[in-house]
C-alpha cells in the first residue's frame, strides 16, 4: 500500500514538473517571438531608411573621371552607406523604361546629366542630417544640384517612430505578464511540495539545505523550458524563411544569438528567483497554515 502511494506521489510530482517546464517554455516562446518581431521591425526600419536615395547631379561639363573620383570620396563619407554612378546613357535608359518610349529620338539629344545616387546610413536618414550633408556637397564645384524628398523622409521617420514606440510598449507589458505567469506556474509546483518542505524543516534540516535542491531544480526547469522555446523559435524562423525568402535581408544572426541567449538567461533567472521566493514562503509558514 505504501509503495503504491509512493509511486502515485512520484508520478504526480513528475507530471507537475513536466507541466512546469512546458509552461515556462510556452511563456519564453512568446517572449522570444516578440524579440524576433522587434529585431525584424528594427531591421525593416533601417532597410527602408537606407534605401532612400539622395540624387547628386554634377556639372554638365564634368569629366567622367572627375565624377568617379567624387563618388570615391562619397564612399568614404561617414554619412554614406553606398553610392551608384549614373551616366547620361544609363539615366536615359532608365527614363525610357519609365516612359515606355524613346524620348531621345523625339528630342534629338540626351538632355540628362550625370549623377550619383547616394544611399545614407540609417542613423543619418533624416532631414537634419541630409541638409548638413547637402551643404557639404554643394561646396564642391562639381556638384550642380542635390535632390531628395524632405516630406517623404519626414513621413517615413514619423511612422517608423510611432510603430517602434507601440511595439516597445507592448513588449514591456508582455515581459511583465510573462514574469507573472512563470512565477505563478512555479509557485503552484512548489505548493505541491509544501508538506515535504515542512517535514524536512521539522527533522532539523537547515533552510539553505532545504532550498538547494529546489533551487537547482528550478534553474534546471528554466533552462529546459528555454531550450524547448529556442528549438521552436528556430523551427519557426526556418519555416518563415522558406515561405518568405525576402525575410533574409532583414535577418542578422548575431541579433538572433543575443535573443536566444536572453531567453535562456531570462528562463534561468525567473525560474530560479520564483523558486527561491516560493520555498522561502513555505519555510516561514506554520504547520496549520499549510492546509489553507
Amino acid at each position: 500500500m505504501e509503495e503504491f502511494e509512493e509511486s502515485t506521489s512520484a508520478k504526480k510530482t513528475k507530471a507537475i514538473y513536466i507541466s512546469t517546464v512546458f509552461g515556462i517554455a510556452m511563456v519564453l516562446l512568446m517572449v522570444g517571438m516578440l524579440g524576433l518581431i522587434l529585431v525584424h521591425a528594427k531591421n525593416l526600419a533601417n532597410y527602408i531608411k537606407e534605401n532612400m536615395v539622395v540624387n547628386v547631379f554634377v556639372d554638365e561639363g564634368a569629366r567622367e573621371t572627375d565624377v568617379l573620383q567624387l563618388q570615391h570620396q562619397l564612399d568614404g563619407n561617414p554619412y554614406v552607406k553606398s553610392t551608384q554612378y549614373v551616366s547620361k546613357e544609363l539615366a536615359a535608359r532608365n527614363l525610357q523604361k519609365d516612359l515606355g518610349e524613346d524620348f531621345i529620338k523625339f528630342l534629338g539629344v540626351n538632355p540628362l546629366s550625370q549623377s550619383i545616387d547616394v544611399y545614407l546610413k540609417a542613423d543619418y536618414a533624416n532631414n537634419a542630417s541630409i541638409n548638413q550633408f547637402k551643404e557639404q556637397l554643394l561646396k564642391n564645384p562639381l556638384v550642380k544640384e542635390v535632390k531628395y524628398q524632405p516630406s517623404l523622409v519626414d513621413l517615413i521617420n514619423q511612422n517608423l517612430t510611432s510603430i517602434s514606440l507601440v511595439i516597445l510598449a507592448f513588449a514591456a507589458i508582455f515581459v511583465v505578464v510573462s514574469v507573472a505567469l512563470i512565477n505563478n506556474t512555479i509557485r503552484l509546483a512548489i505548493y505541491s511540495q509544501r508538506f515535504l518542505i515542512k517535514s524536512m524543516q521539522l527533522v532539523g534540516a537547515t533552510k539553505s539545505f532545504i532550498r538547494r535542491p529546489f533551487l537547482l531544480y528550478g534553474i534546471w526547469h528554466g533552462l529546459l523550458g528555454a531550450l524547448i522555446a529556442i528549438i521552436i523559435l528556430v523551427g519557426t524562423l526556418y519555416l518563415a524563411n522558406h515561405e518568405i525568402p525576402e525575410l533574409v535581408v532583414l535577418q542578422n544572426y548575431t541579433e538572433f544569438g543575443i535573443i536566444f541567449l536572453g531567453v535562456v538567461l531570462l528562463g534561468i533567472f525567473i525560474a530560479g528567483f520564483s523558486t527561491l521566493l516560493a520555498v522561502n514562503r513555505f519555510l516561514r509558514l506554520k504547520i496549520y497554515q499549510l492546509y489553507r
